[in-house]
C-alpha cells in the first residue's frame, strides 16, 4: 500500500511518528496500548454523539480523532516490530474482498439475506483451527451489554436460530415480562436479576427485527429523559419552588408539559 493518493493520511502517519520520536512529545512517548484504551472508547462514543446530532462538521472532526487512535496504536506496534499501519489496512482490505465473493468473485446472491448467510459461512471457514470456533465468537466482551446481546442474536440468526417476525419476538417479550412480574412478590434478587436479564435480551431481539439498534434507542431515551427532567428543574426554579419539597403530582404535571413542549 502506498500513501501517494492520500497525502493527508501519509502526513498524519508522519506526524504520529514524529510525536513518538526522541525529539517529539513527552506525553505521546509515554503512552502504551493499555494507557490509550480509555481514549479509544471515548473517541468512539464522541463519533456516535456527533452522528446522532447530525452535526456533520463535528462528525468529521470526531472521525479524525478516532482515526488518530488507530494510527497511534499502529505506530506503537510498528515500533515493537509487530505490525504497521499498512498491515492493518491490508488485513481489512483482504477480509473485505474475501467476504464479498459476490462482488470480487463469481458468487451469485439473491439479496442481502443471502449475503449475510455467506458472510457467516466464510467467517466459520476463517475460524478453522482457532480455539473458539463458535458461531457466537467475535462479540467483544468489553462492549456494552445491549450491543453484546444484539450481536449475539444476529450471529445466531445467520444459521436460522431466530424468530421469523417481530410479532413473534413481541410475544416472547410479553412472556418474559410475565415471568419478571411473577418474581416481584416473594422471589429473591438473584431470580429477579435473571428474569430482568432475559427480558432485556428479548428486547434486543425485538430491536433487531425492527431494524433498530437497541444501544442507540436507549441512549436517545436517556437524552429525552435528561432534557425533560432539566425542563422540570428549570420551571421549578423560575417559580421559586424547591424540587426536594415538590409533590409527585406536581412533578408529573411538569413532566407531561415537558413531553408536549420539547418532545
Amino acid at each position: 500500500m502506498t500513501h501517494t493518493s492520500y497525502p493527508q493520511f501519509a502526513r498524519l502517519i508522519e506526524i504520529m511518528a514524529t510525536l513518538r520520536s526522541a525529539d517529539g512529545c513527552p506525553w505521546d512517548r509515554e503512552q502504551t496500548p493499555d494507557s490509550l484504551k480509555p481514549y479509544l472508547v471515548e473517541e468512539t462514543y464522541e463519533v456516535l454523539e456527533a452522528l446522532e446530532a447530525k452535526d456533520l462538521p463535528a462528525f468529521k472532526e470526531e472521525l479524525g480523532d478516532l482515526l488518530l487512535q488507530i494510527v497511534f496504536h499502529a505506530q506503537l506496534m510498528a515500533e515493537d516490530g509487530v505490525f504497521t499501519i499498512d498491515d492493518v489496512a491490508q488485513a481489512i482490505a483482504d477480509k473485505l474482498v474475501r467476504r464479498h465473493p459476490h462482488v470480487f468473485g463469481d458468487v451469485k446472491v439473491a439479496g442481502a439475506d443471502e449475503v449475510g448467510q455467506n458472510w457467516a459461512k466464510i467467517k466459520a471457514q476463517e475460524k478453522a483451527g482457532k480455539a473458539d470456533r463458535s458461531i457466537l465468537a467475535g462479540v467483544p466482551v468489553g462492549a456494552p451489554a445491549l450491543i453484546q446481546a444484539q450481536r449475539l442474536g444476529e450471529k445466531a440468526a445467520r444459521v436460522g436460530f431466530d424468530w421469523t417476525s417481530a410479532s413473534e419476538v413481541f410475544k416472547k417479550v410479553e412472556e418474559e415480562t410475565g415471568e419478571l412480574a411473577a418474581t416481584l412478590a416473594d422471589r429473591t434478587t438473584e431470580q429477579q436479576e435473571h428474569e430482568l436479564g432475559d427480558l432485556l435480551f428479548a428486547l434486543t431481539s425485538l430491536a433487531r427485527h425492527l431494524n433498530i439498534d437497541s444501544e442507540t434507542a436507549l441512549r436517545k431515551a436517556g437524552k429525552r429523559f435528561s432534557a425533560r427532567f432539566r425542563y422540570i428543574e428549570t420551571q421549578l426554579e423560575q417559580n421559586g419552588e424547591d424540587i426536594h419539597e415538590t409533590s409527585l403530582a406536581r412533578l408529573e404535571e411538569l413532566w407531561q408539559t415537558a413531553k408536549q413542549t420539547i418532545g
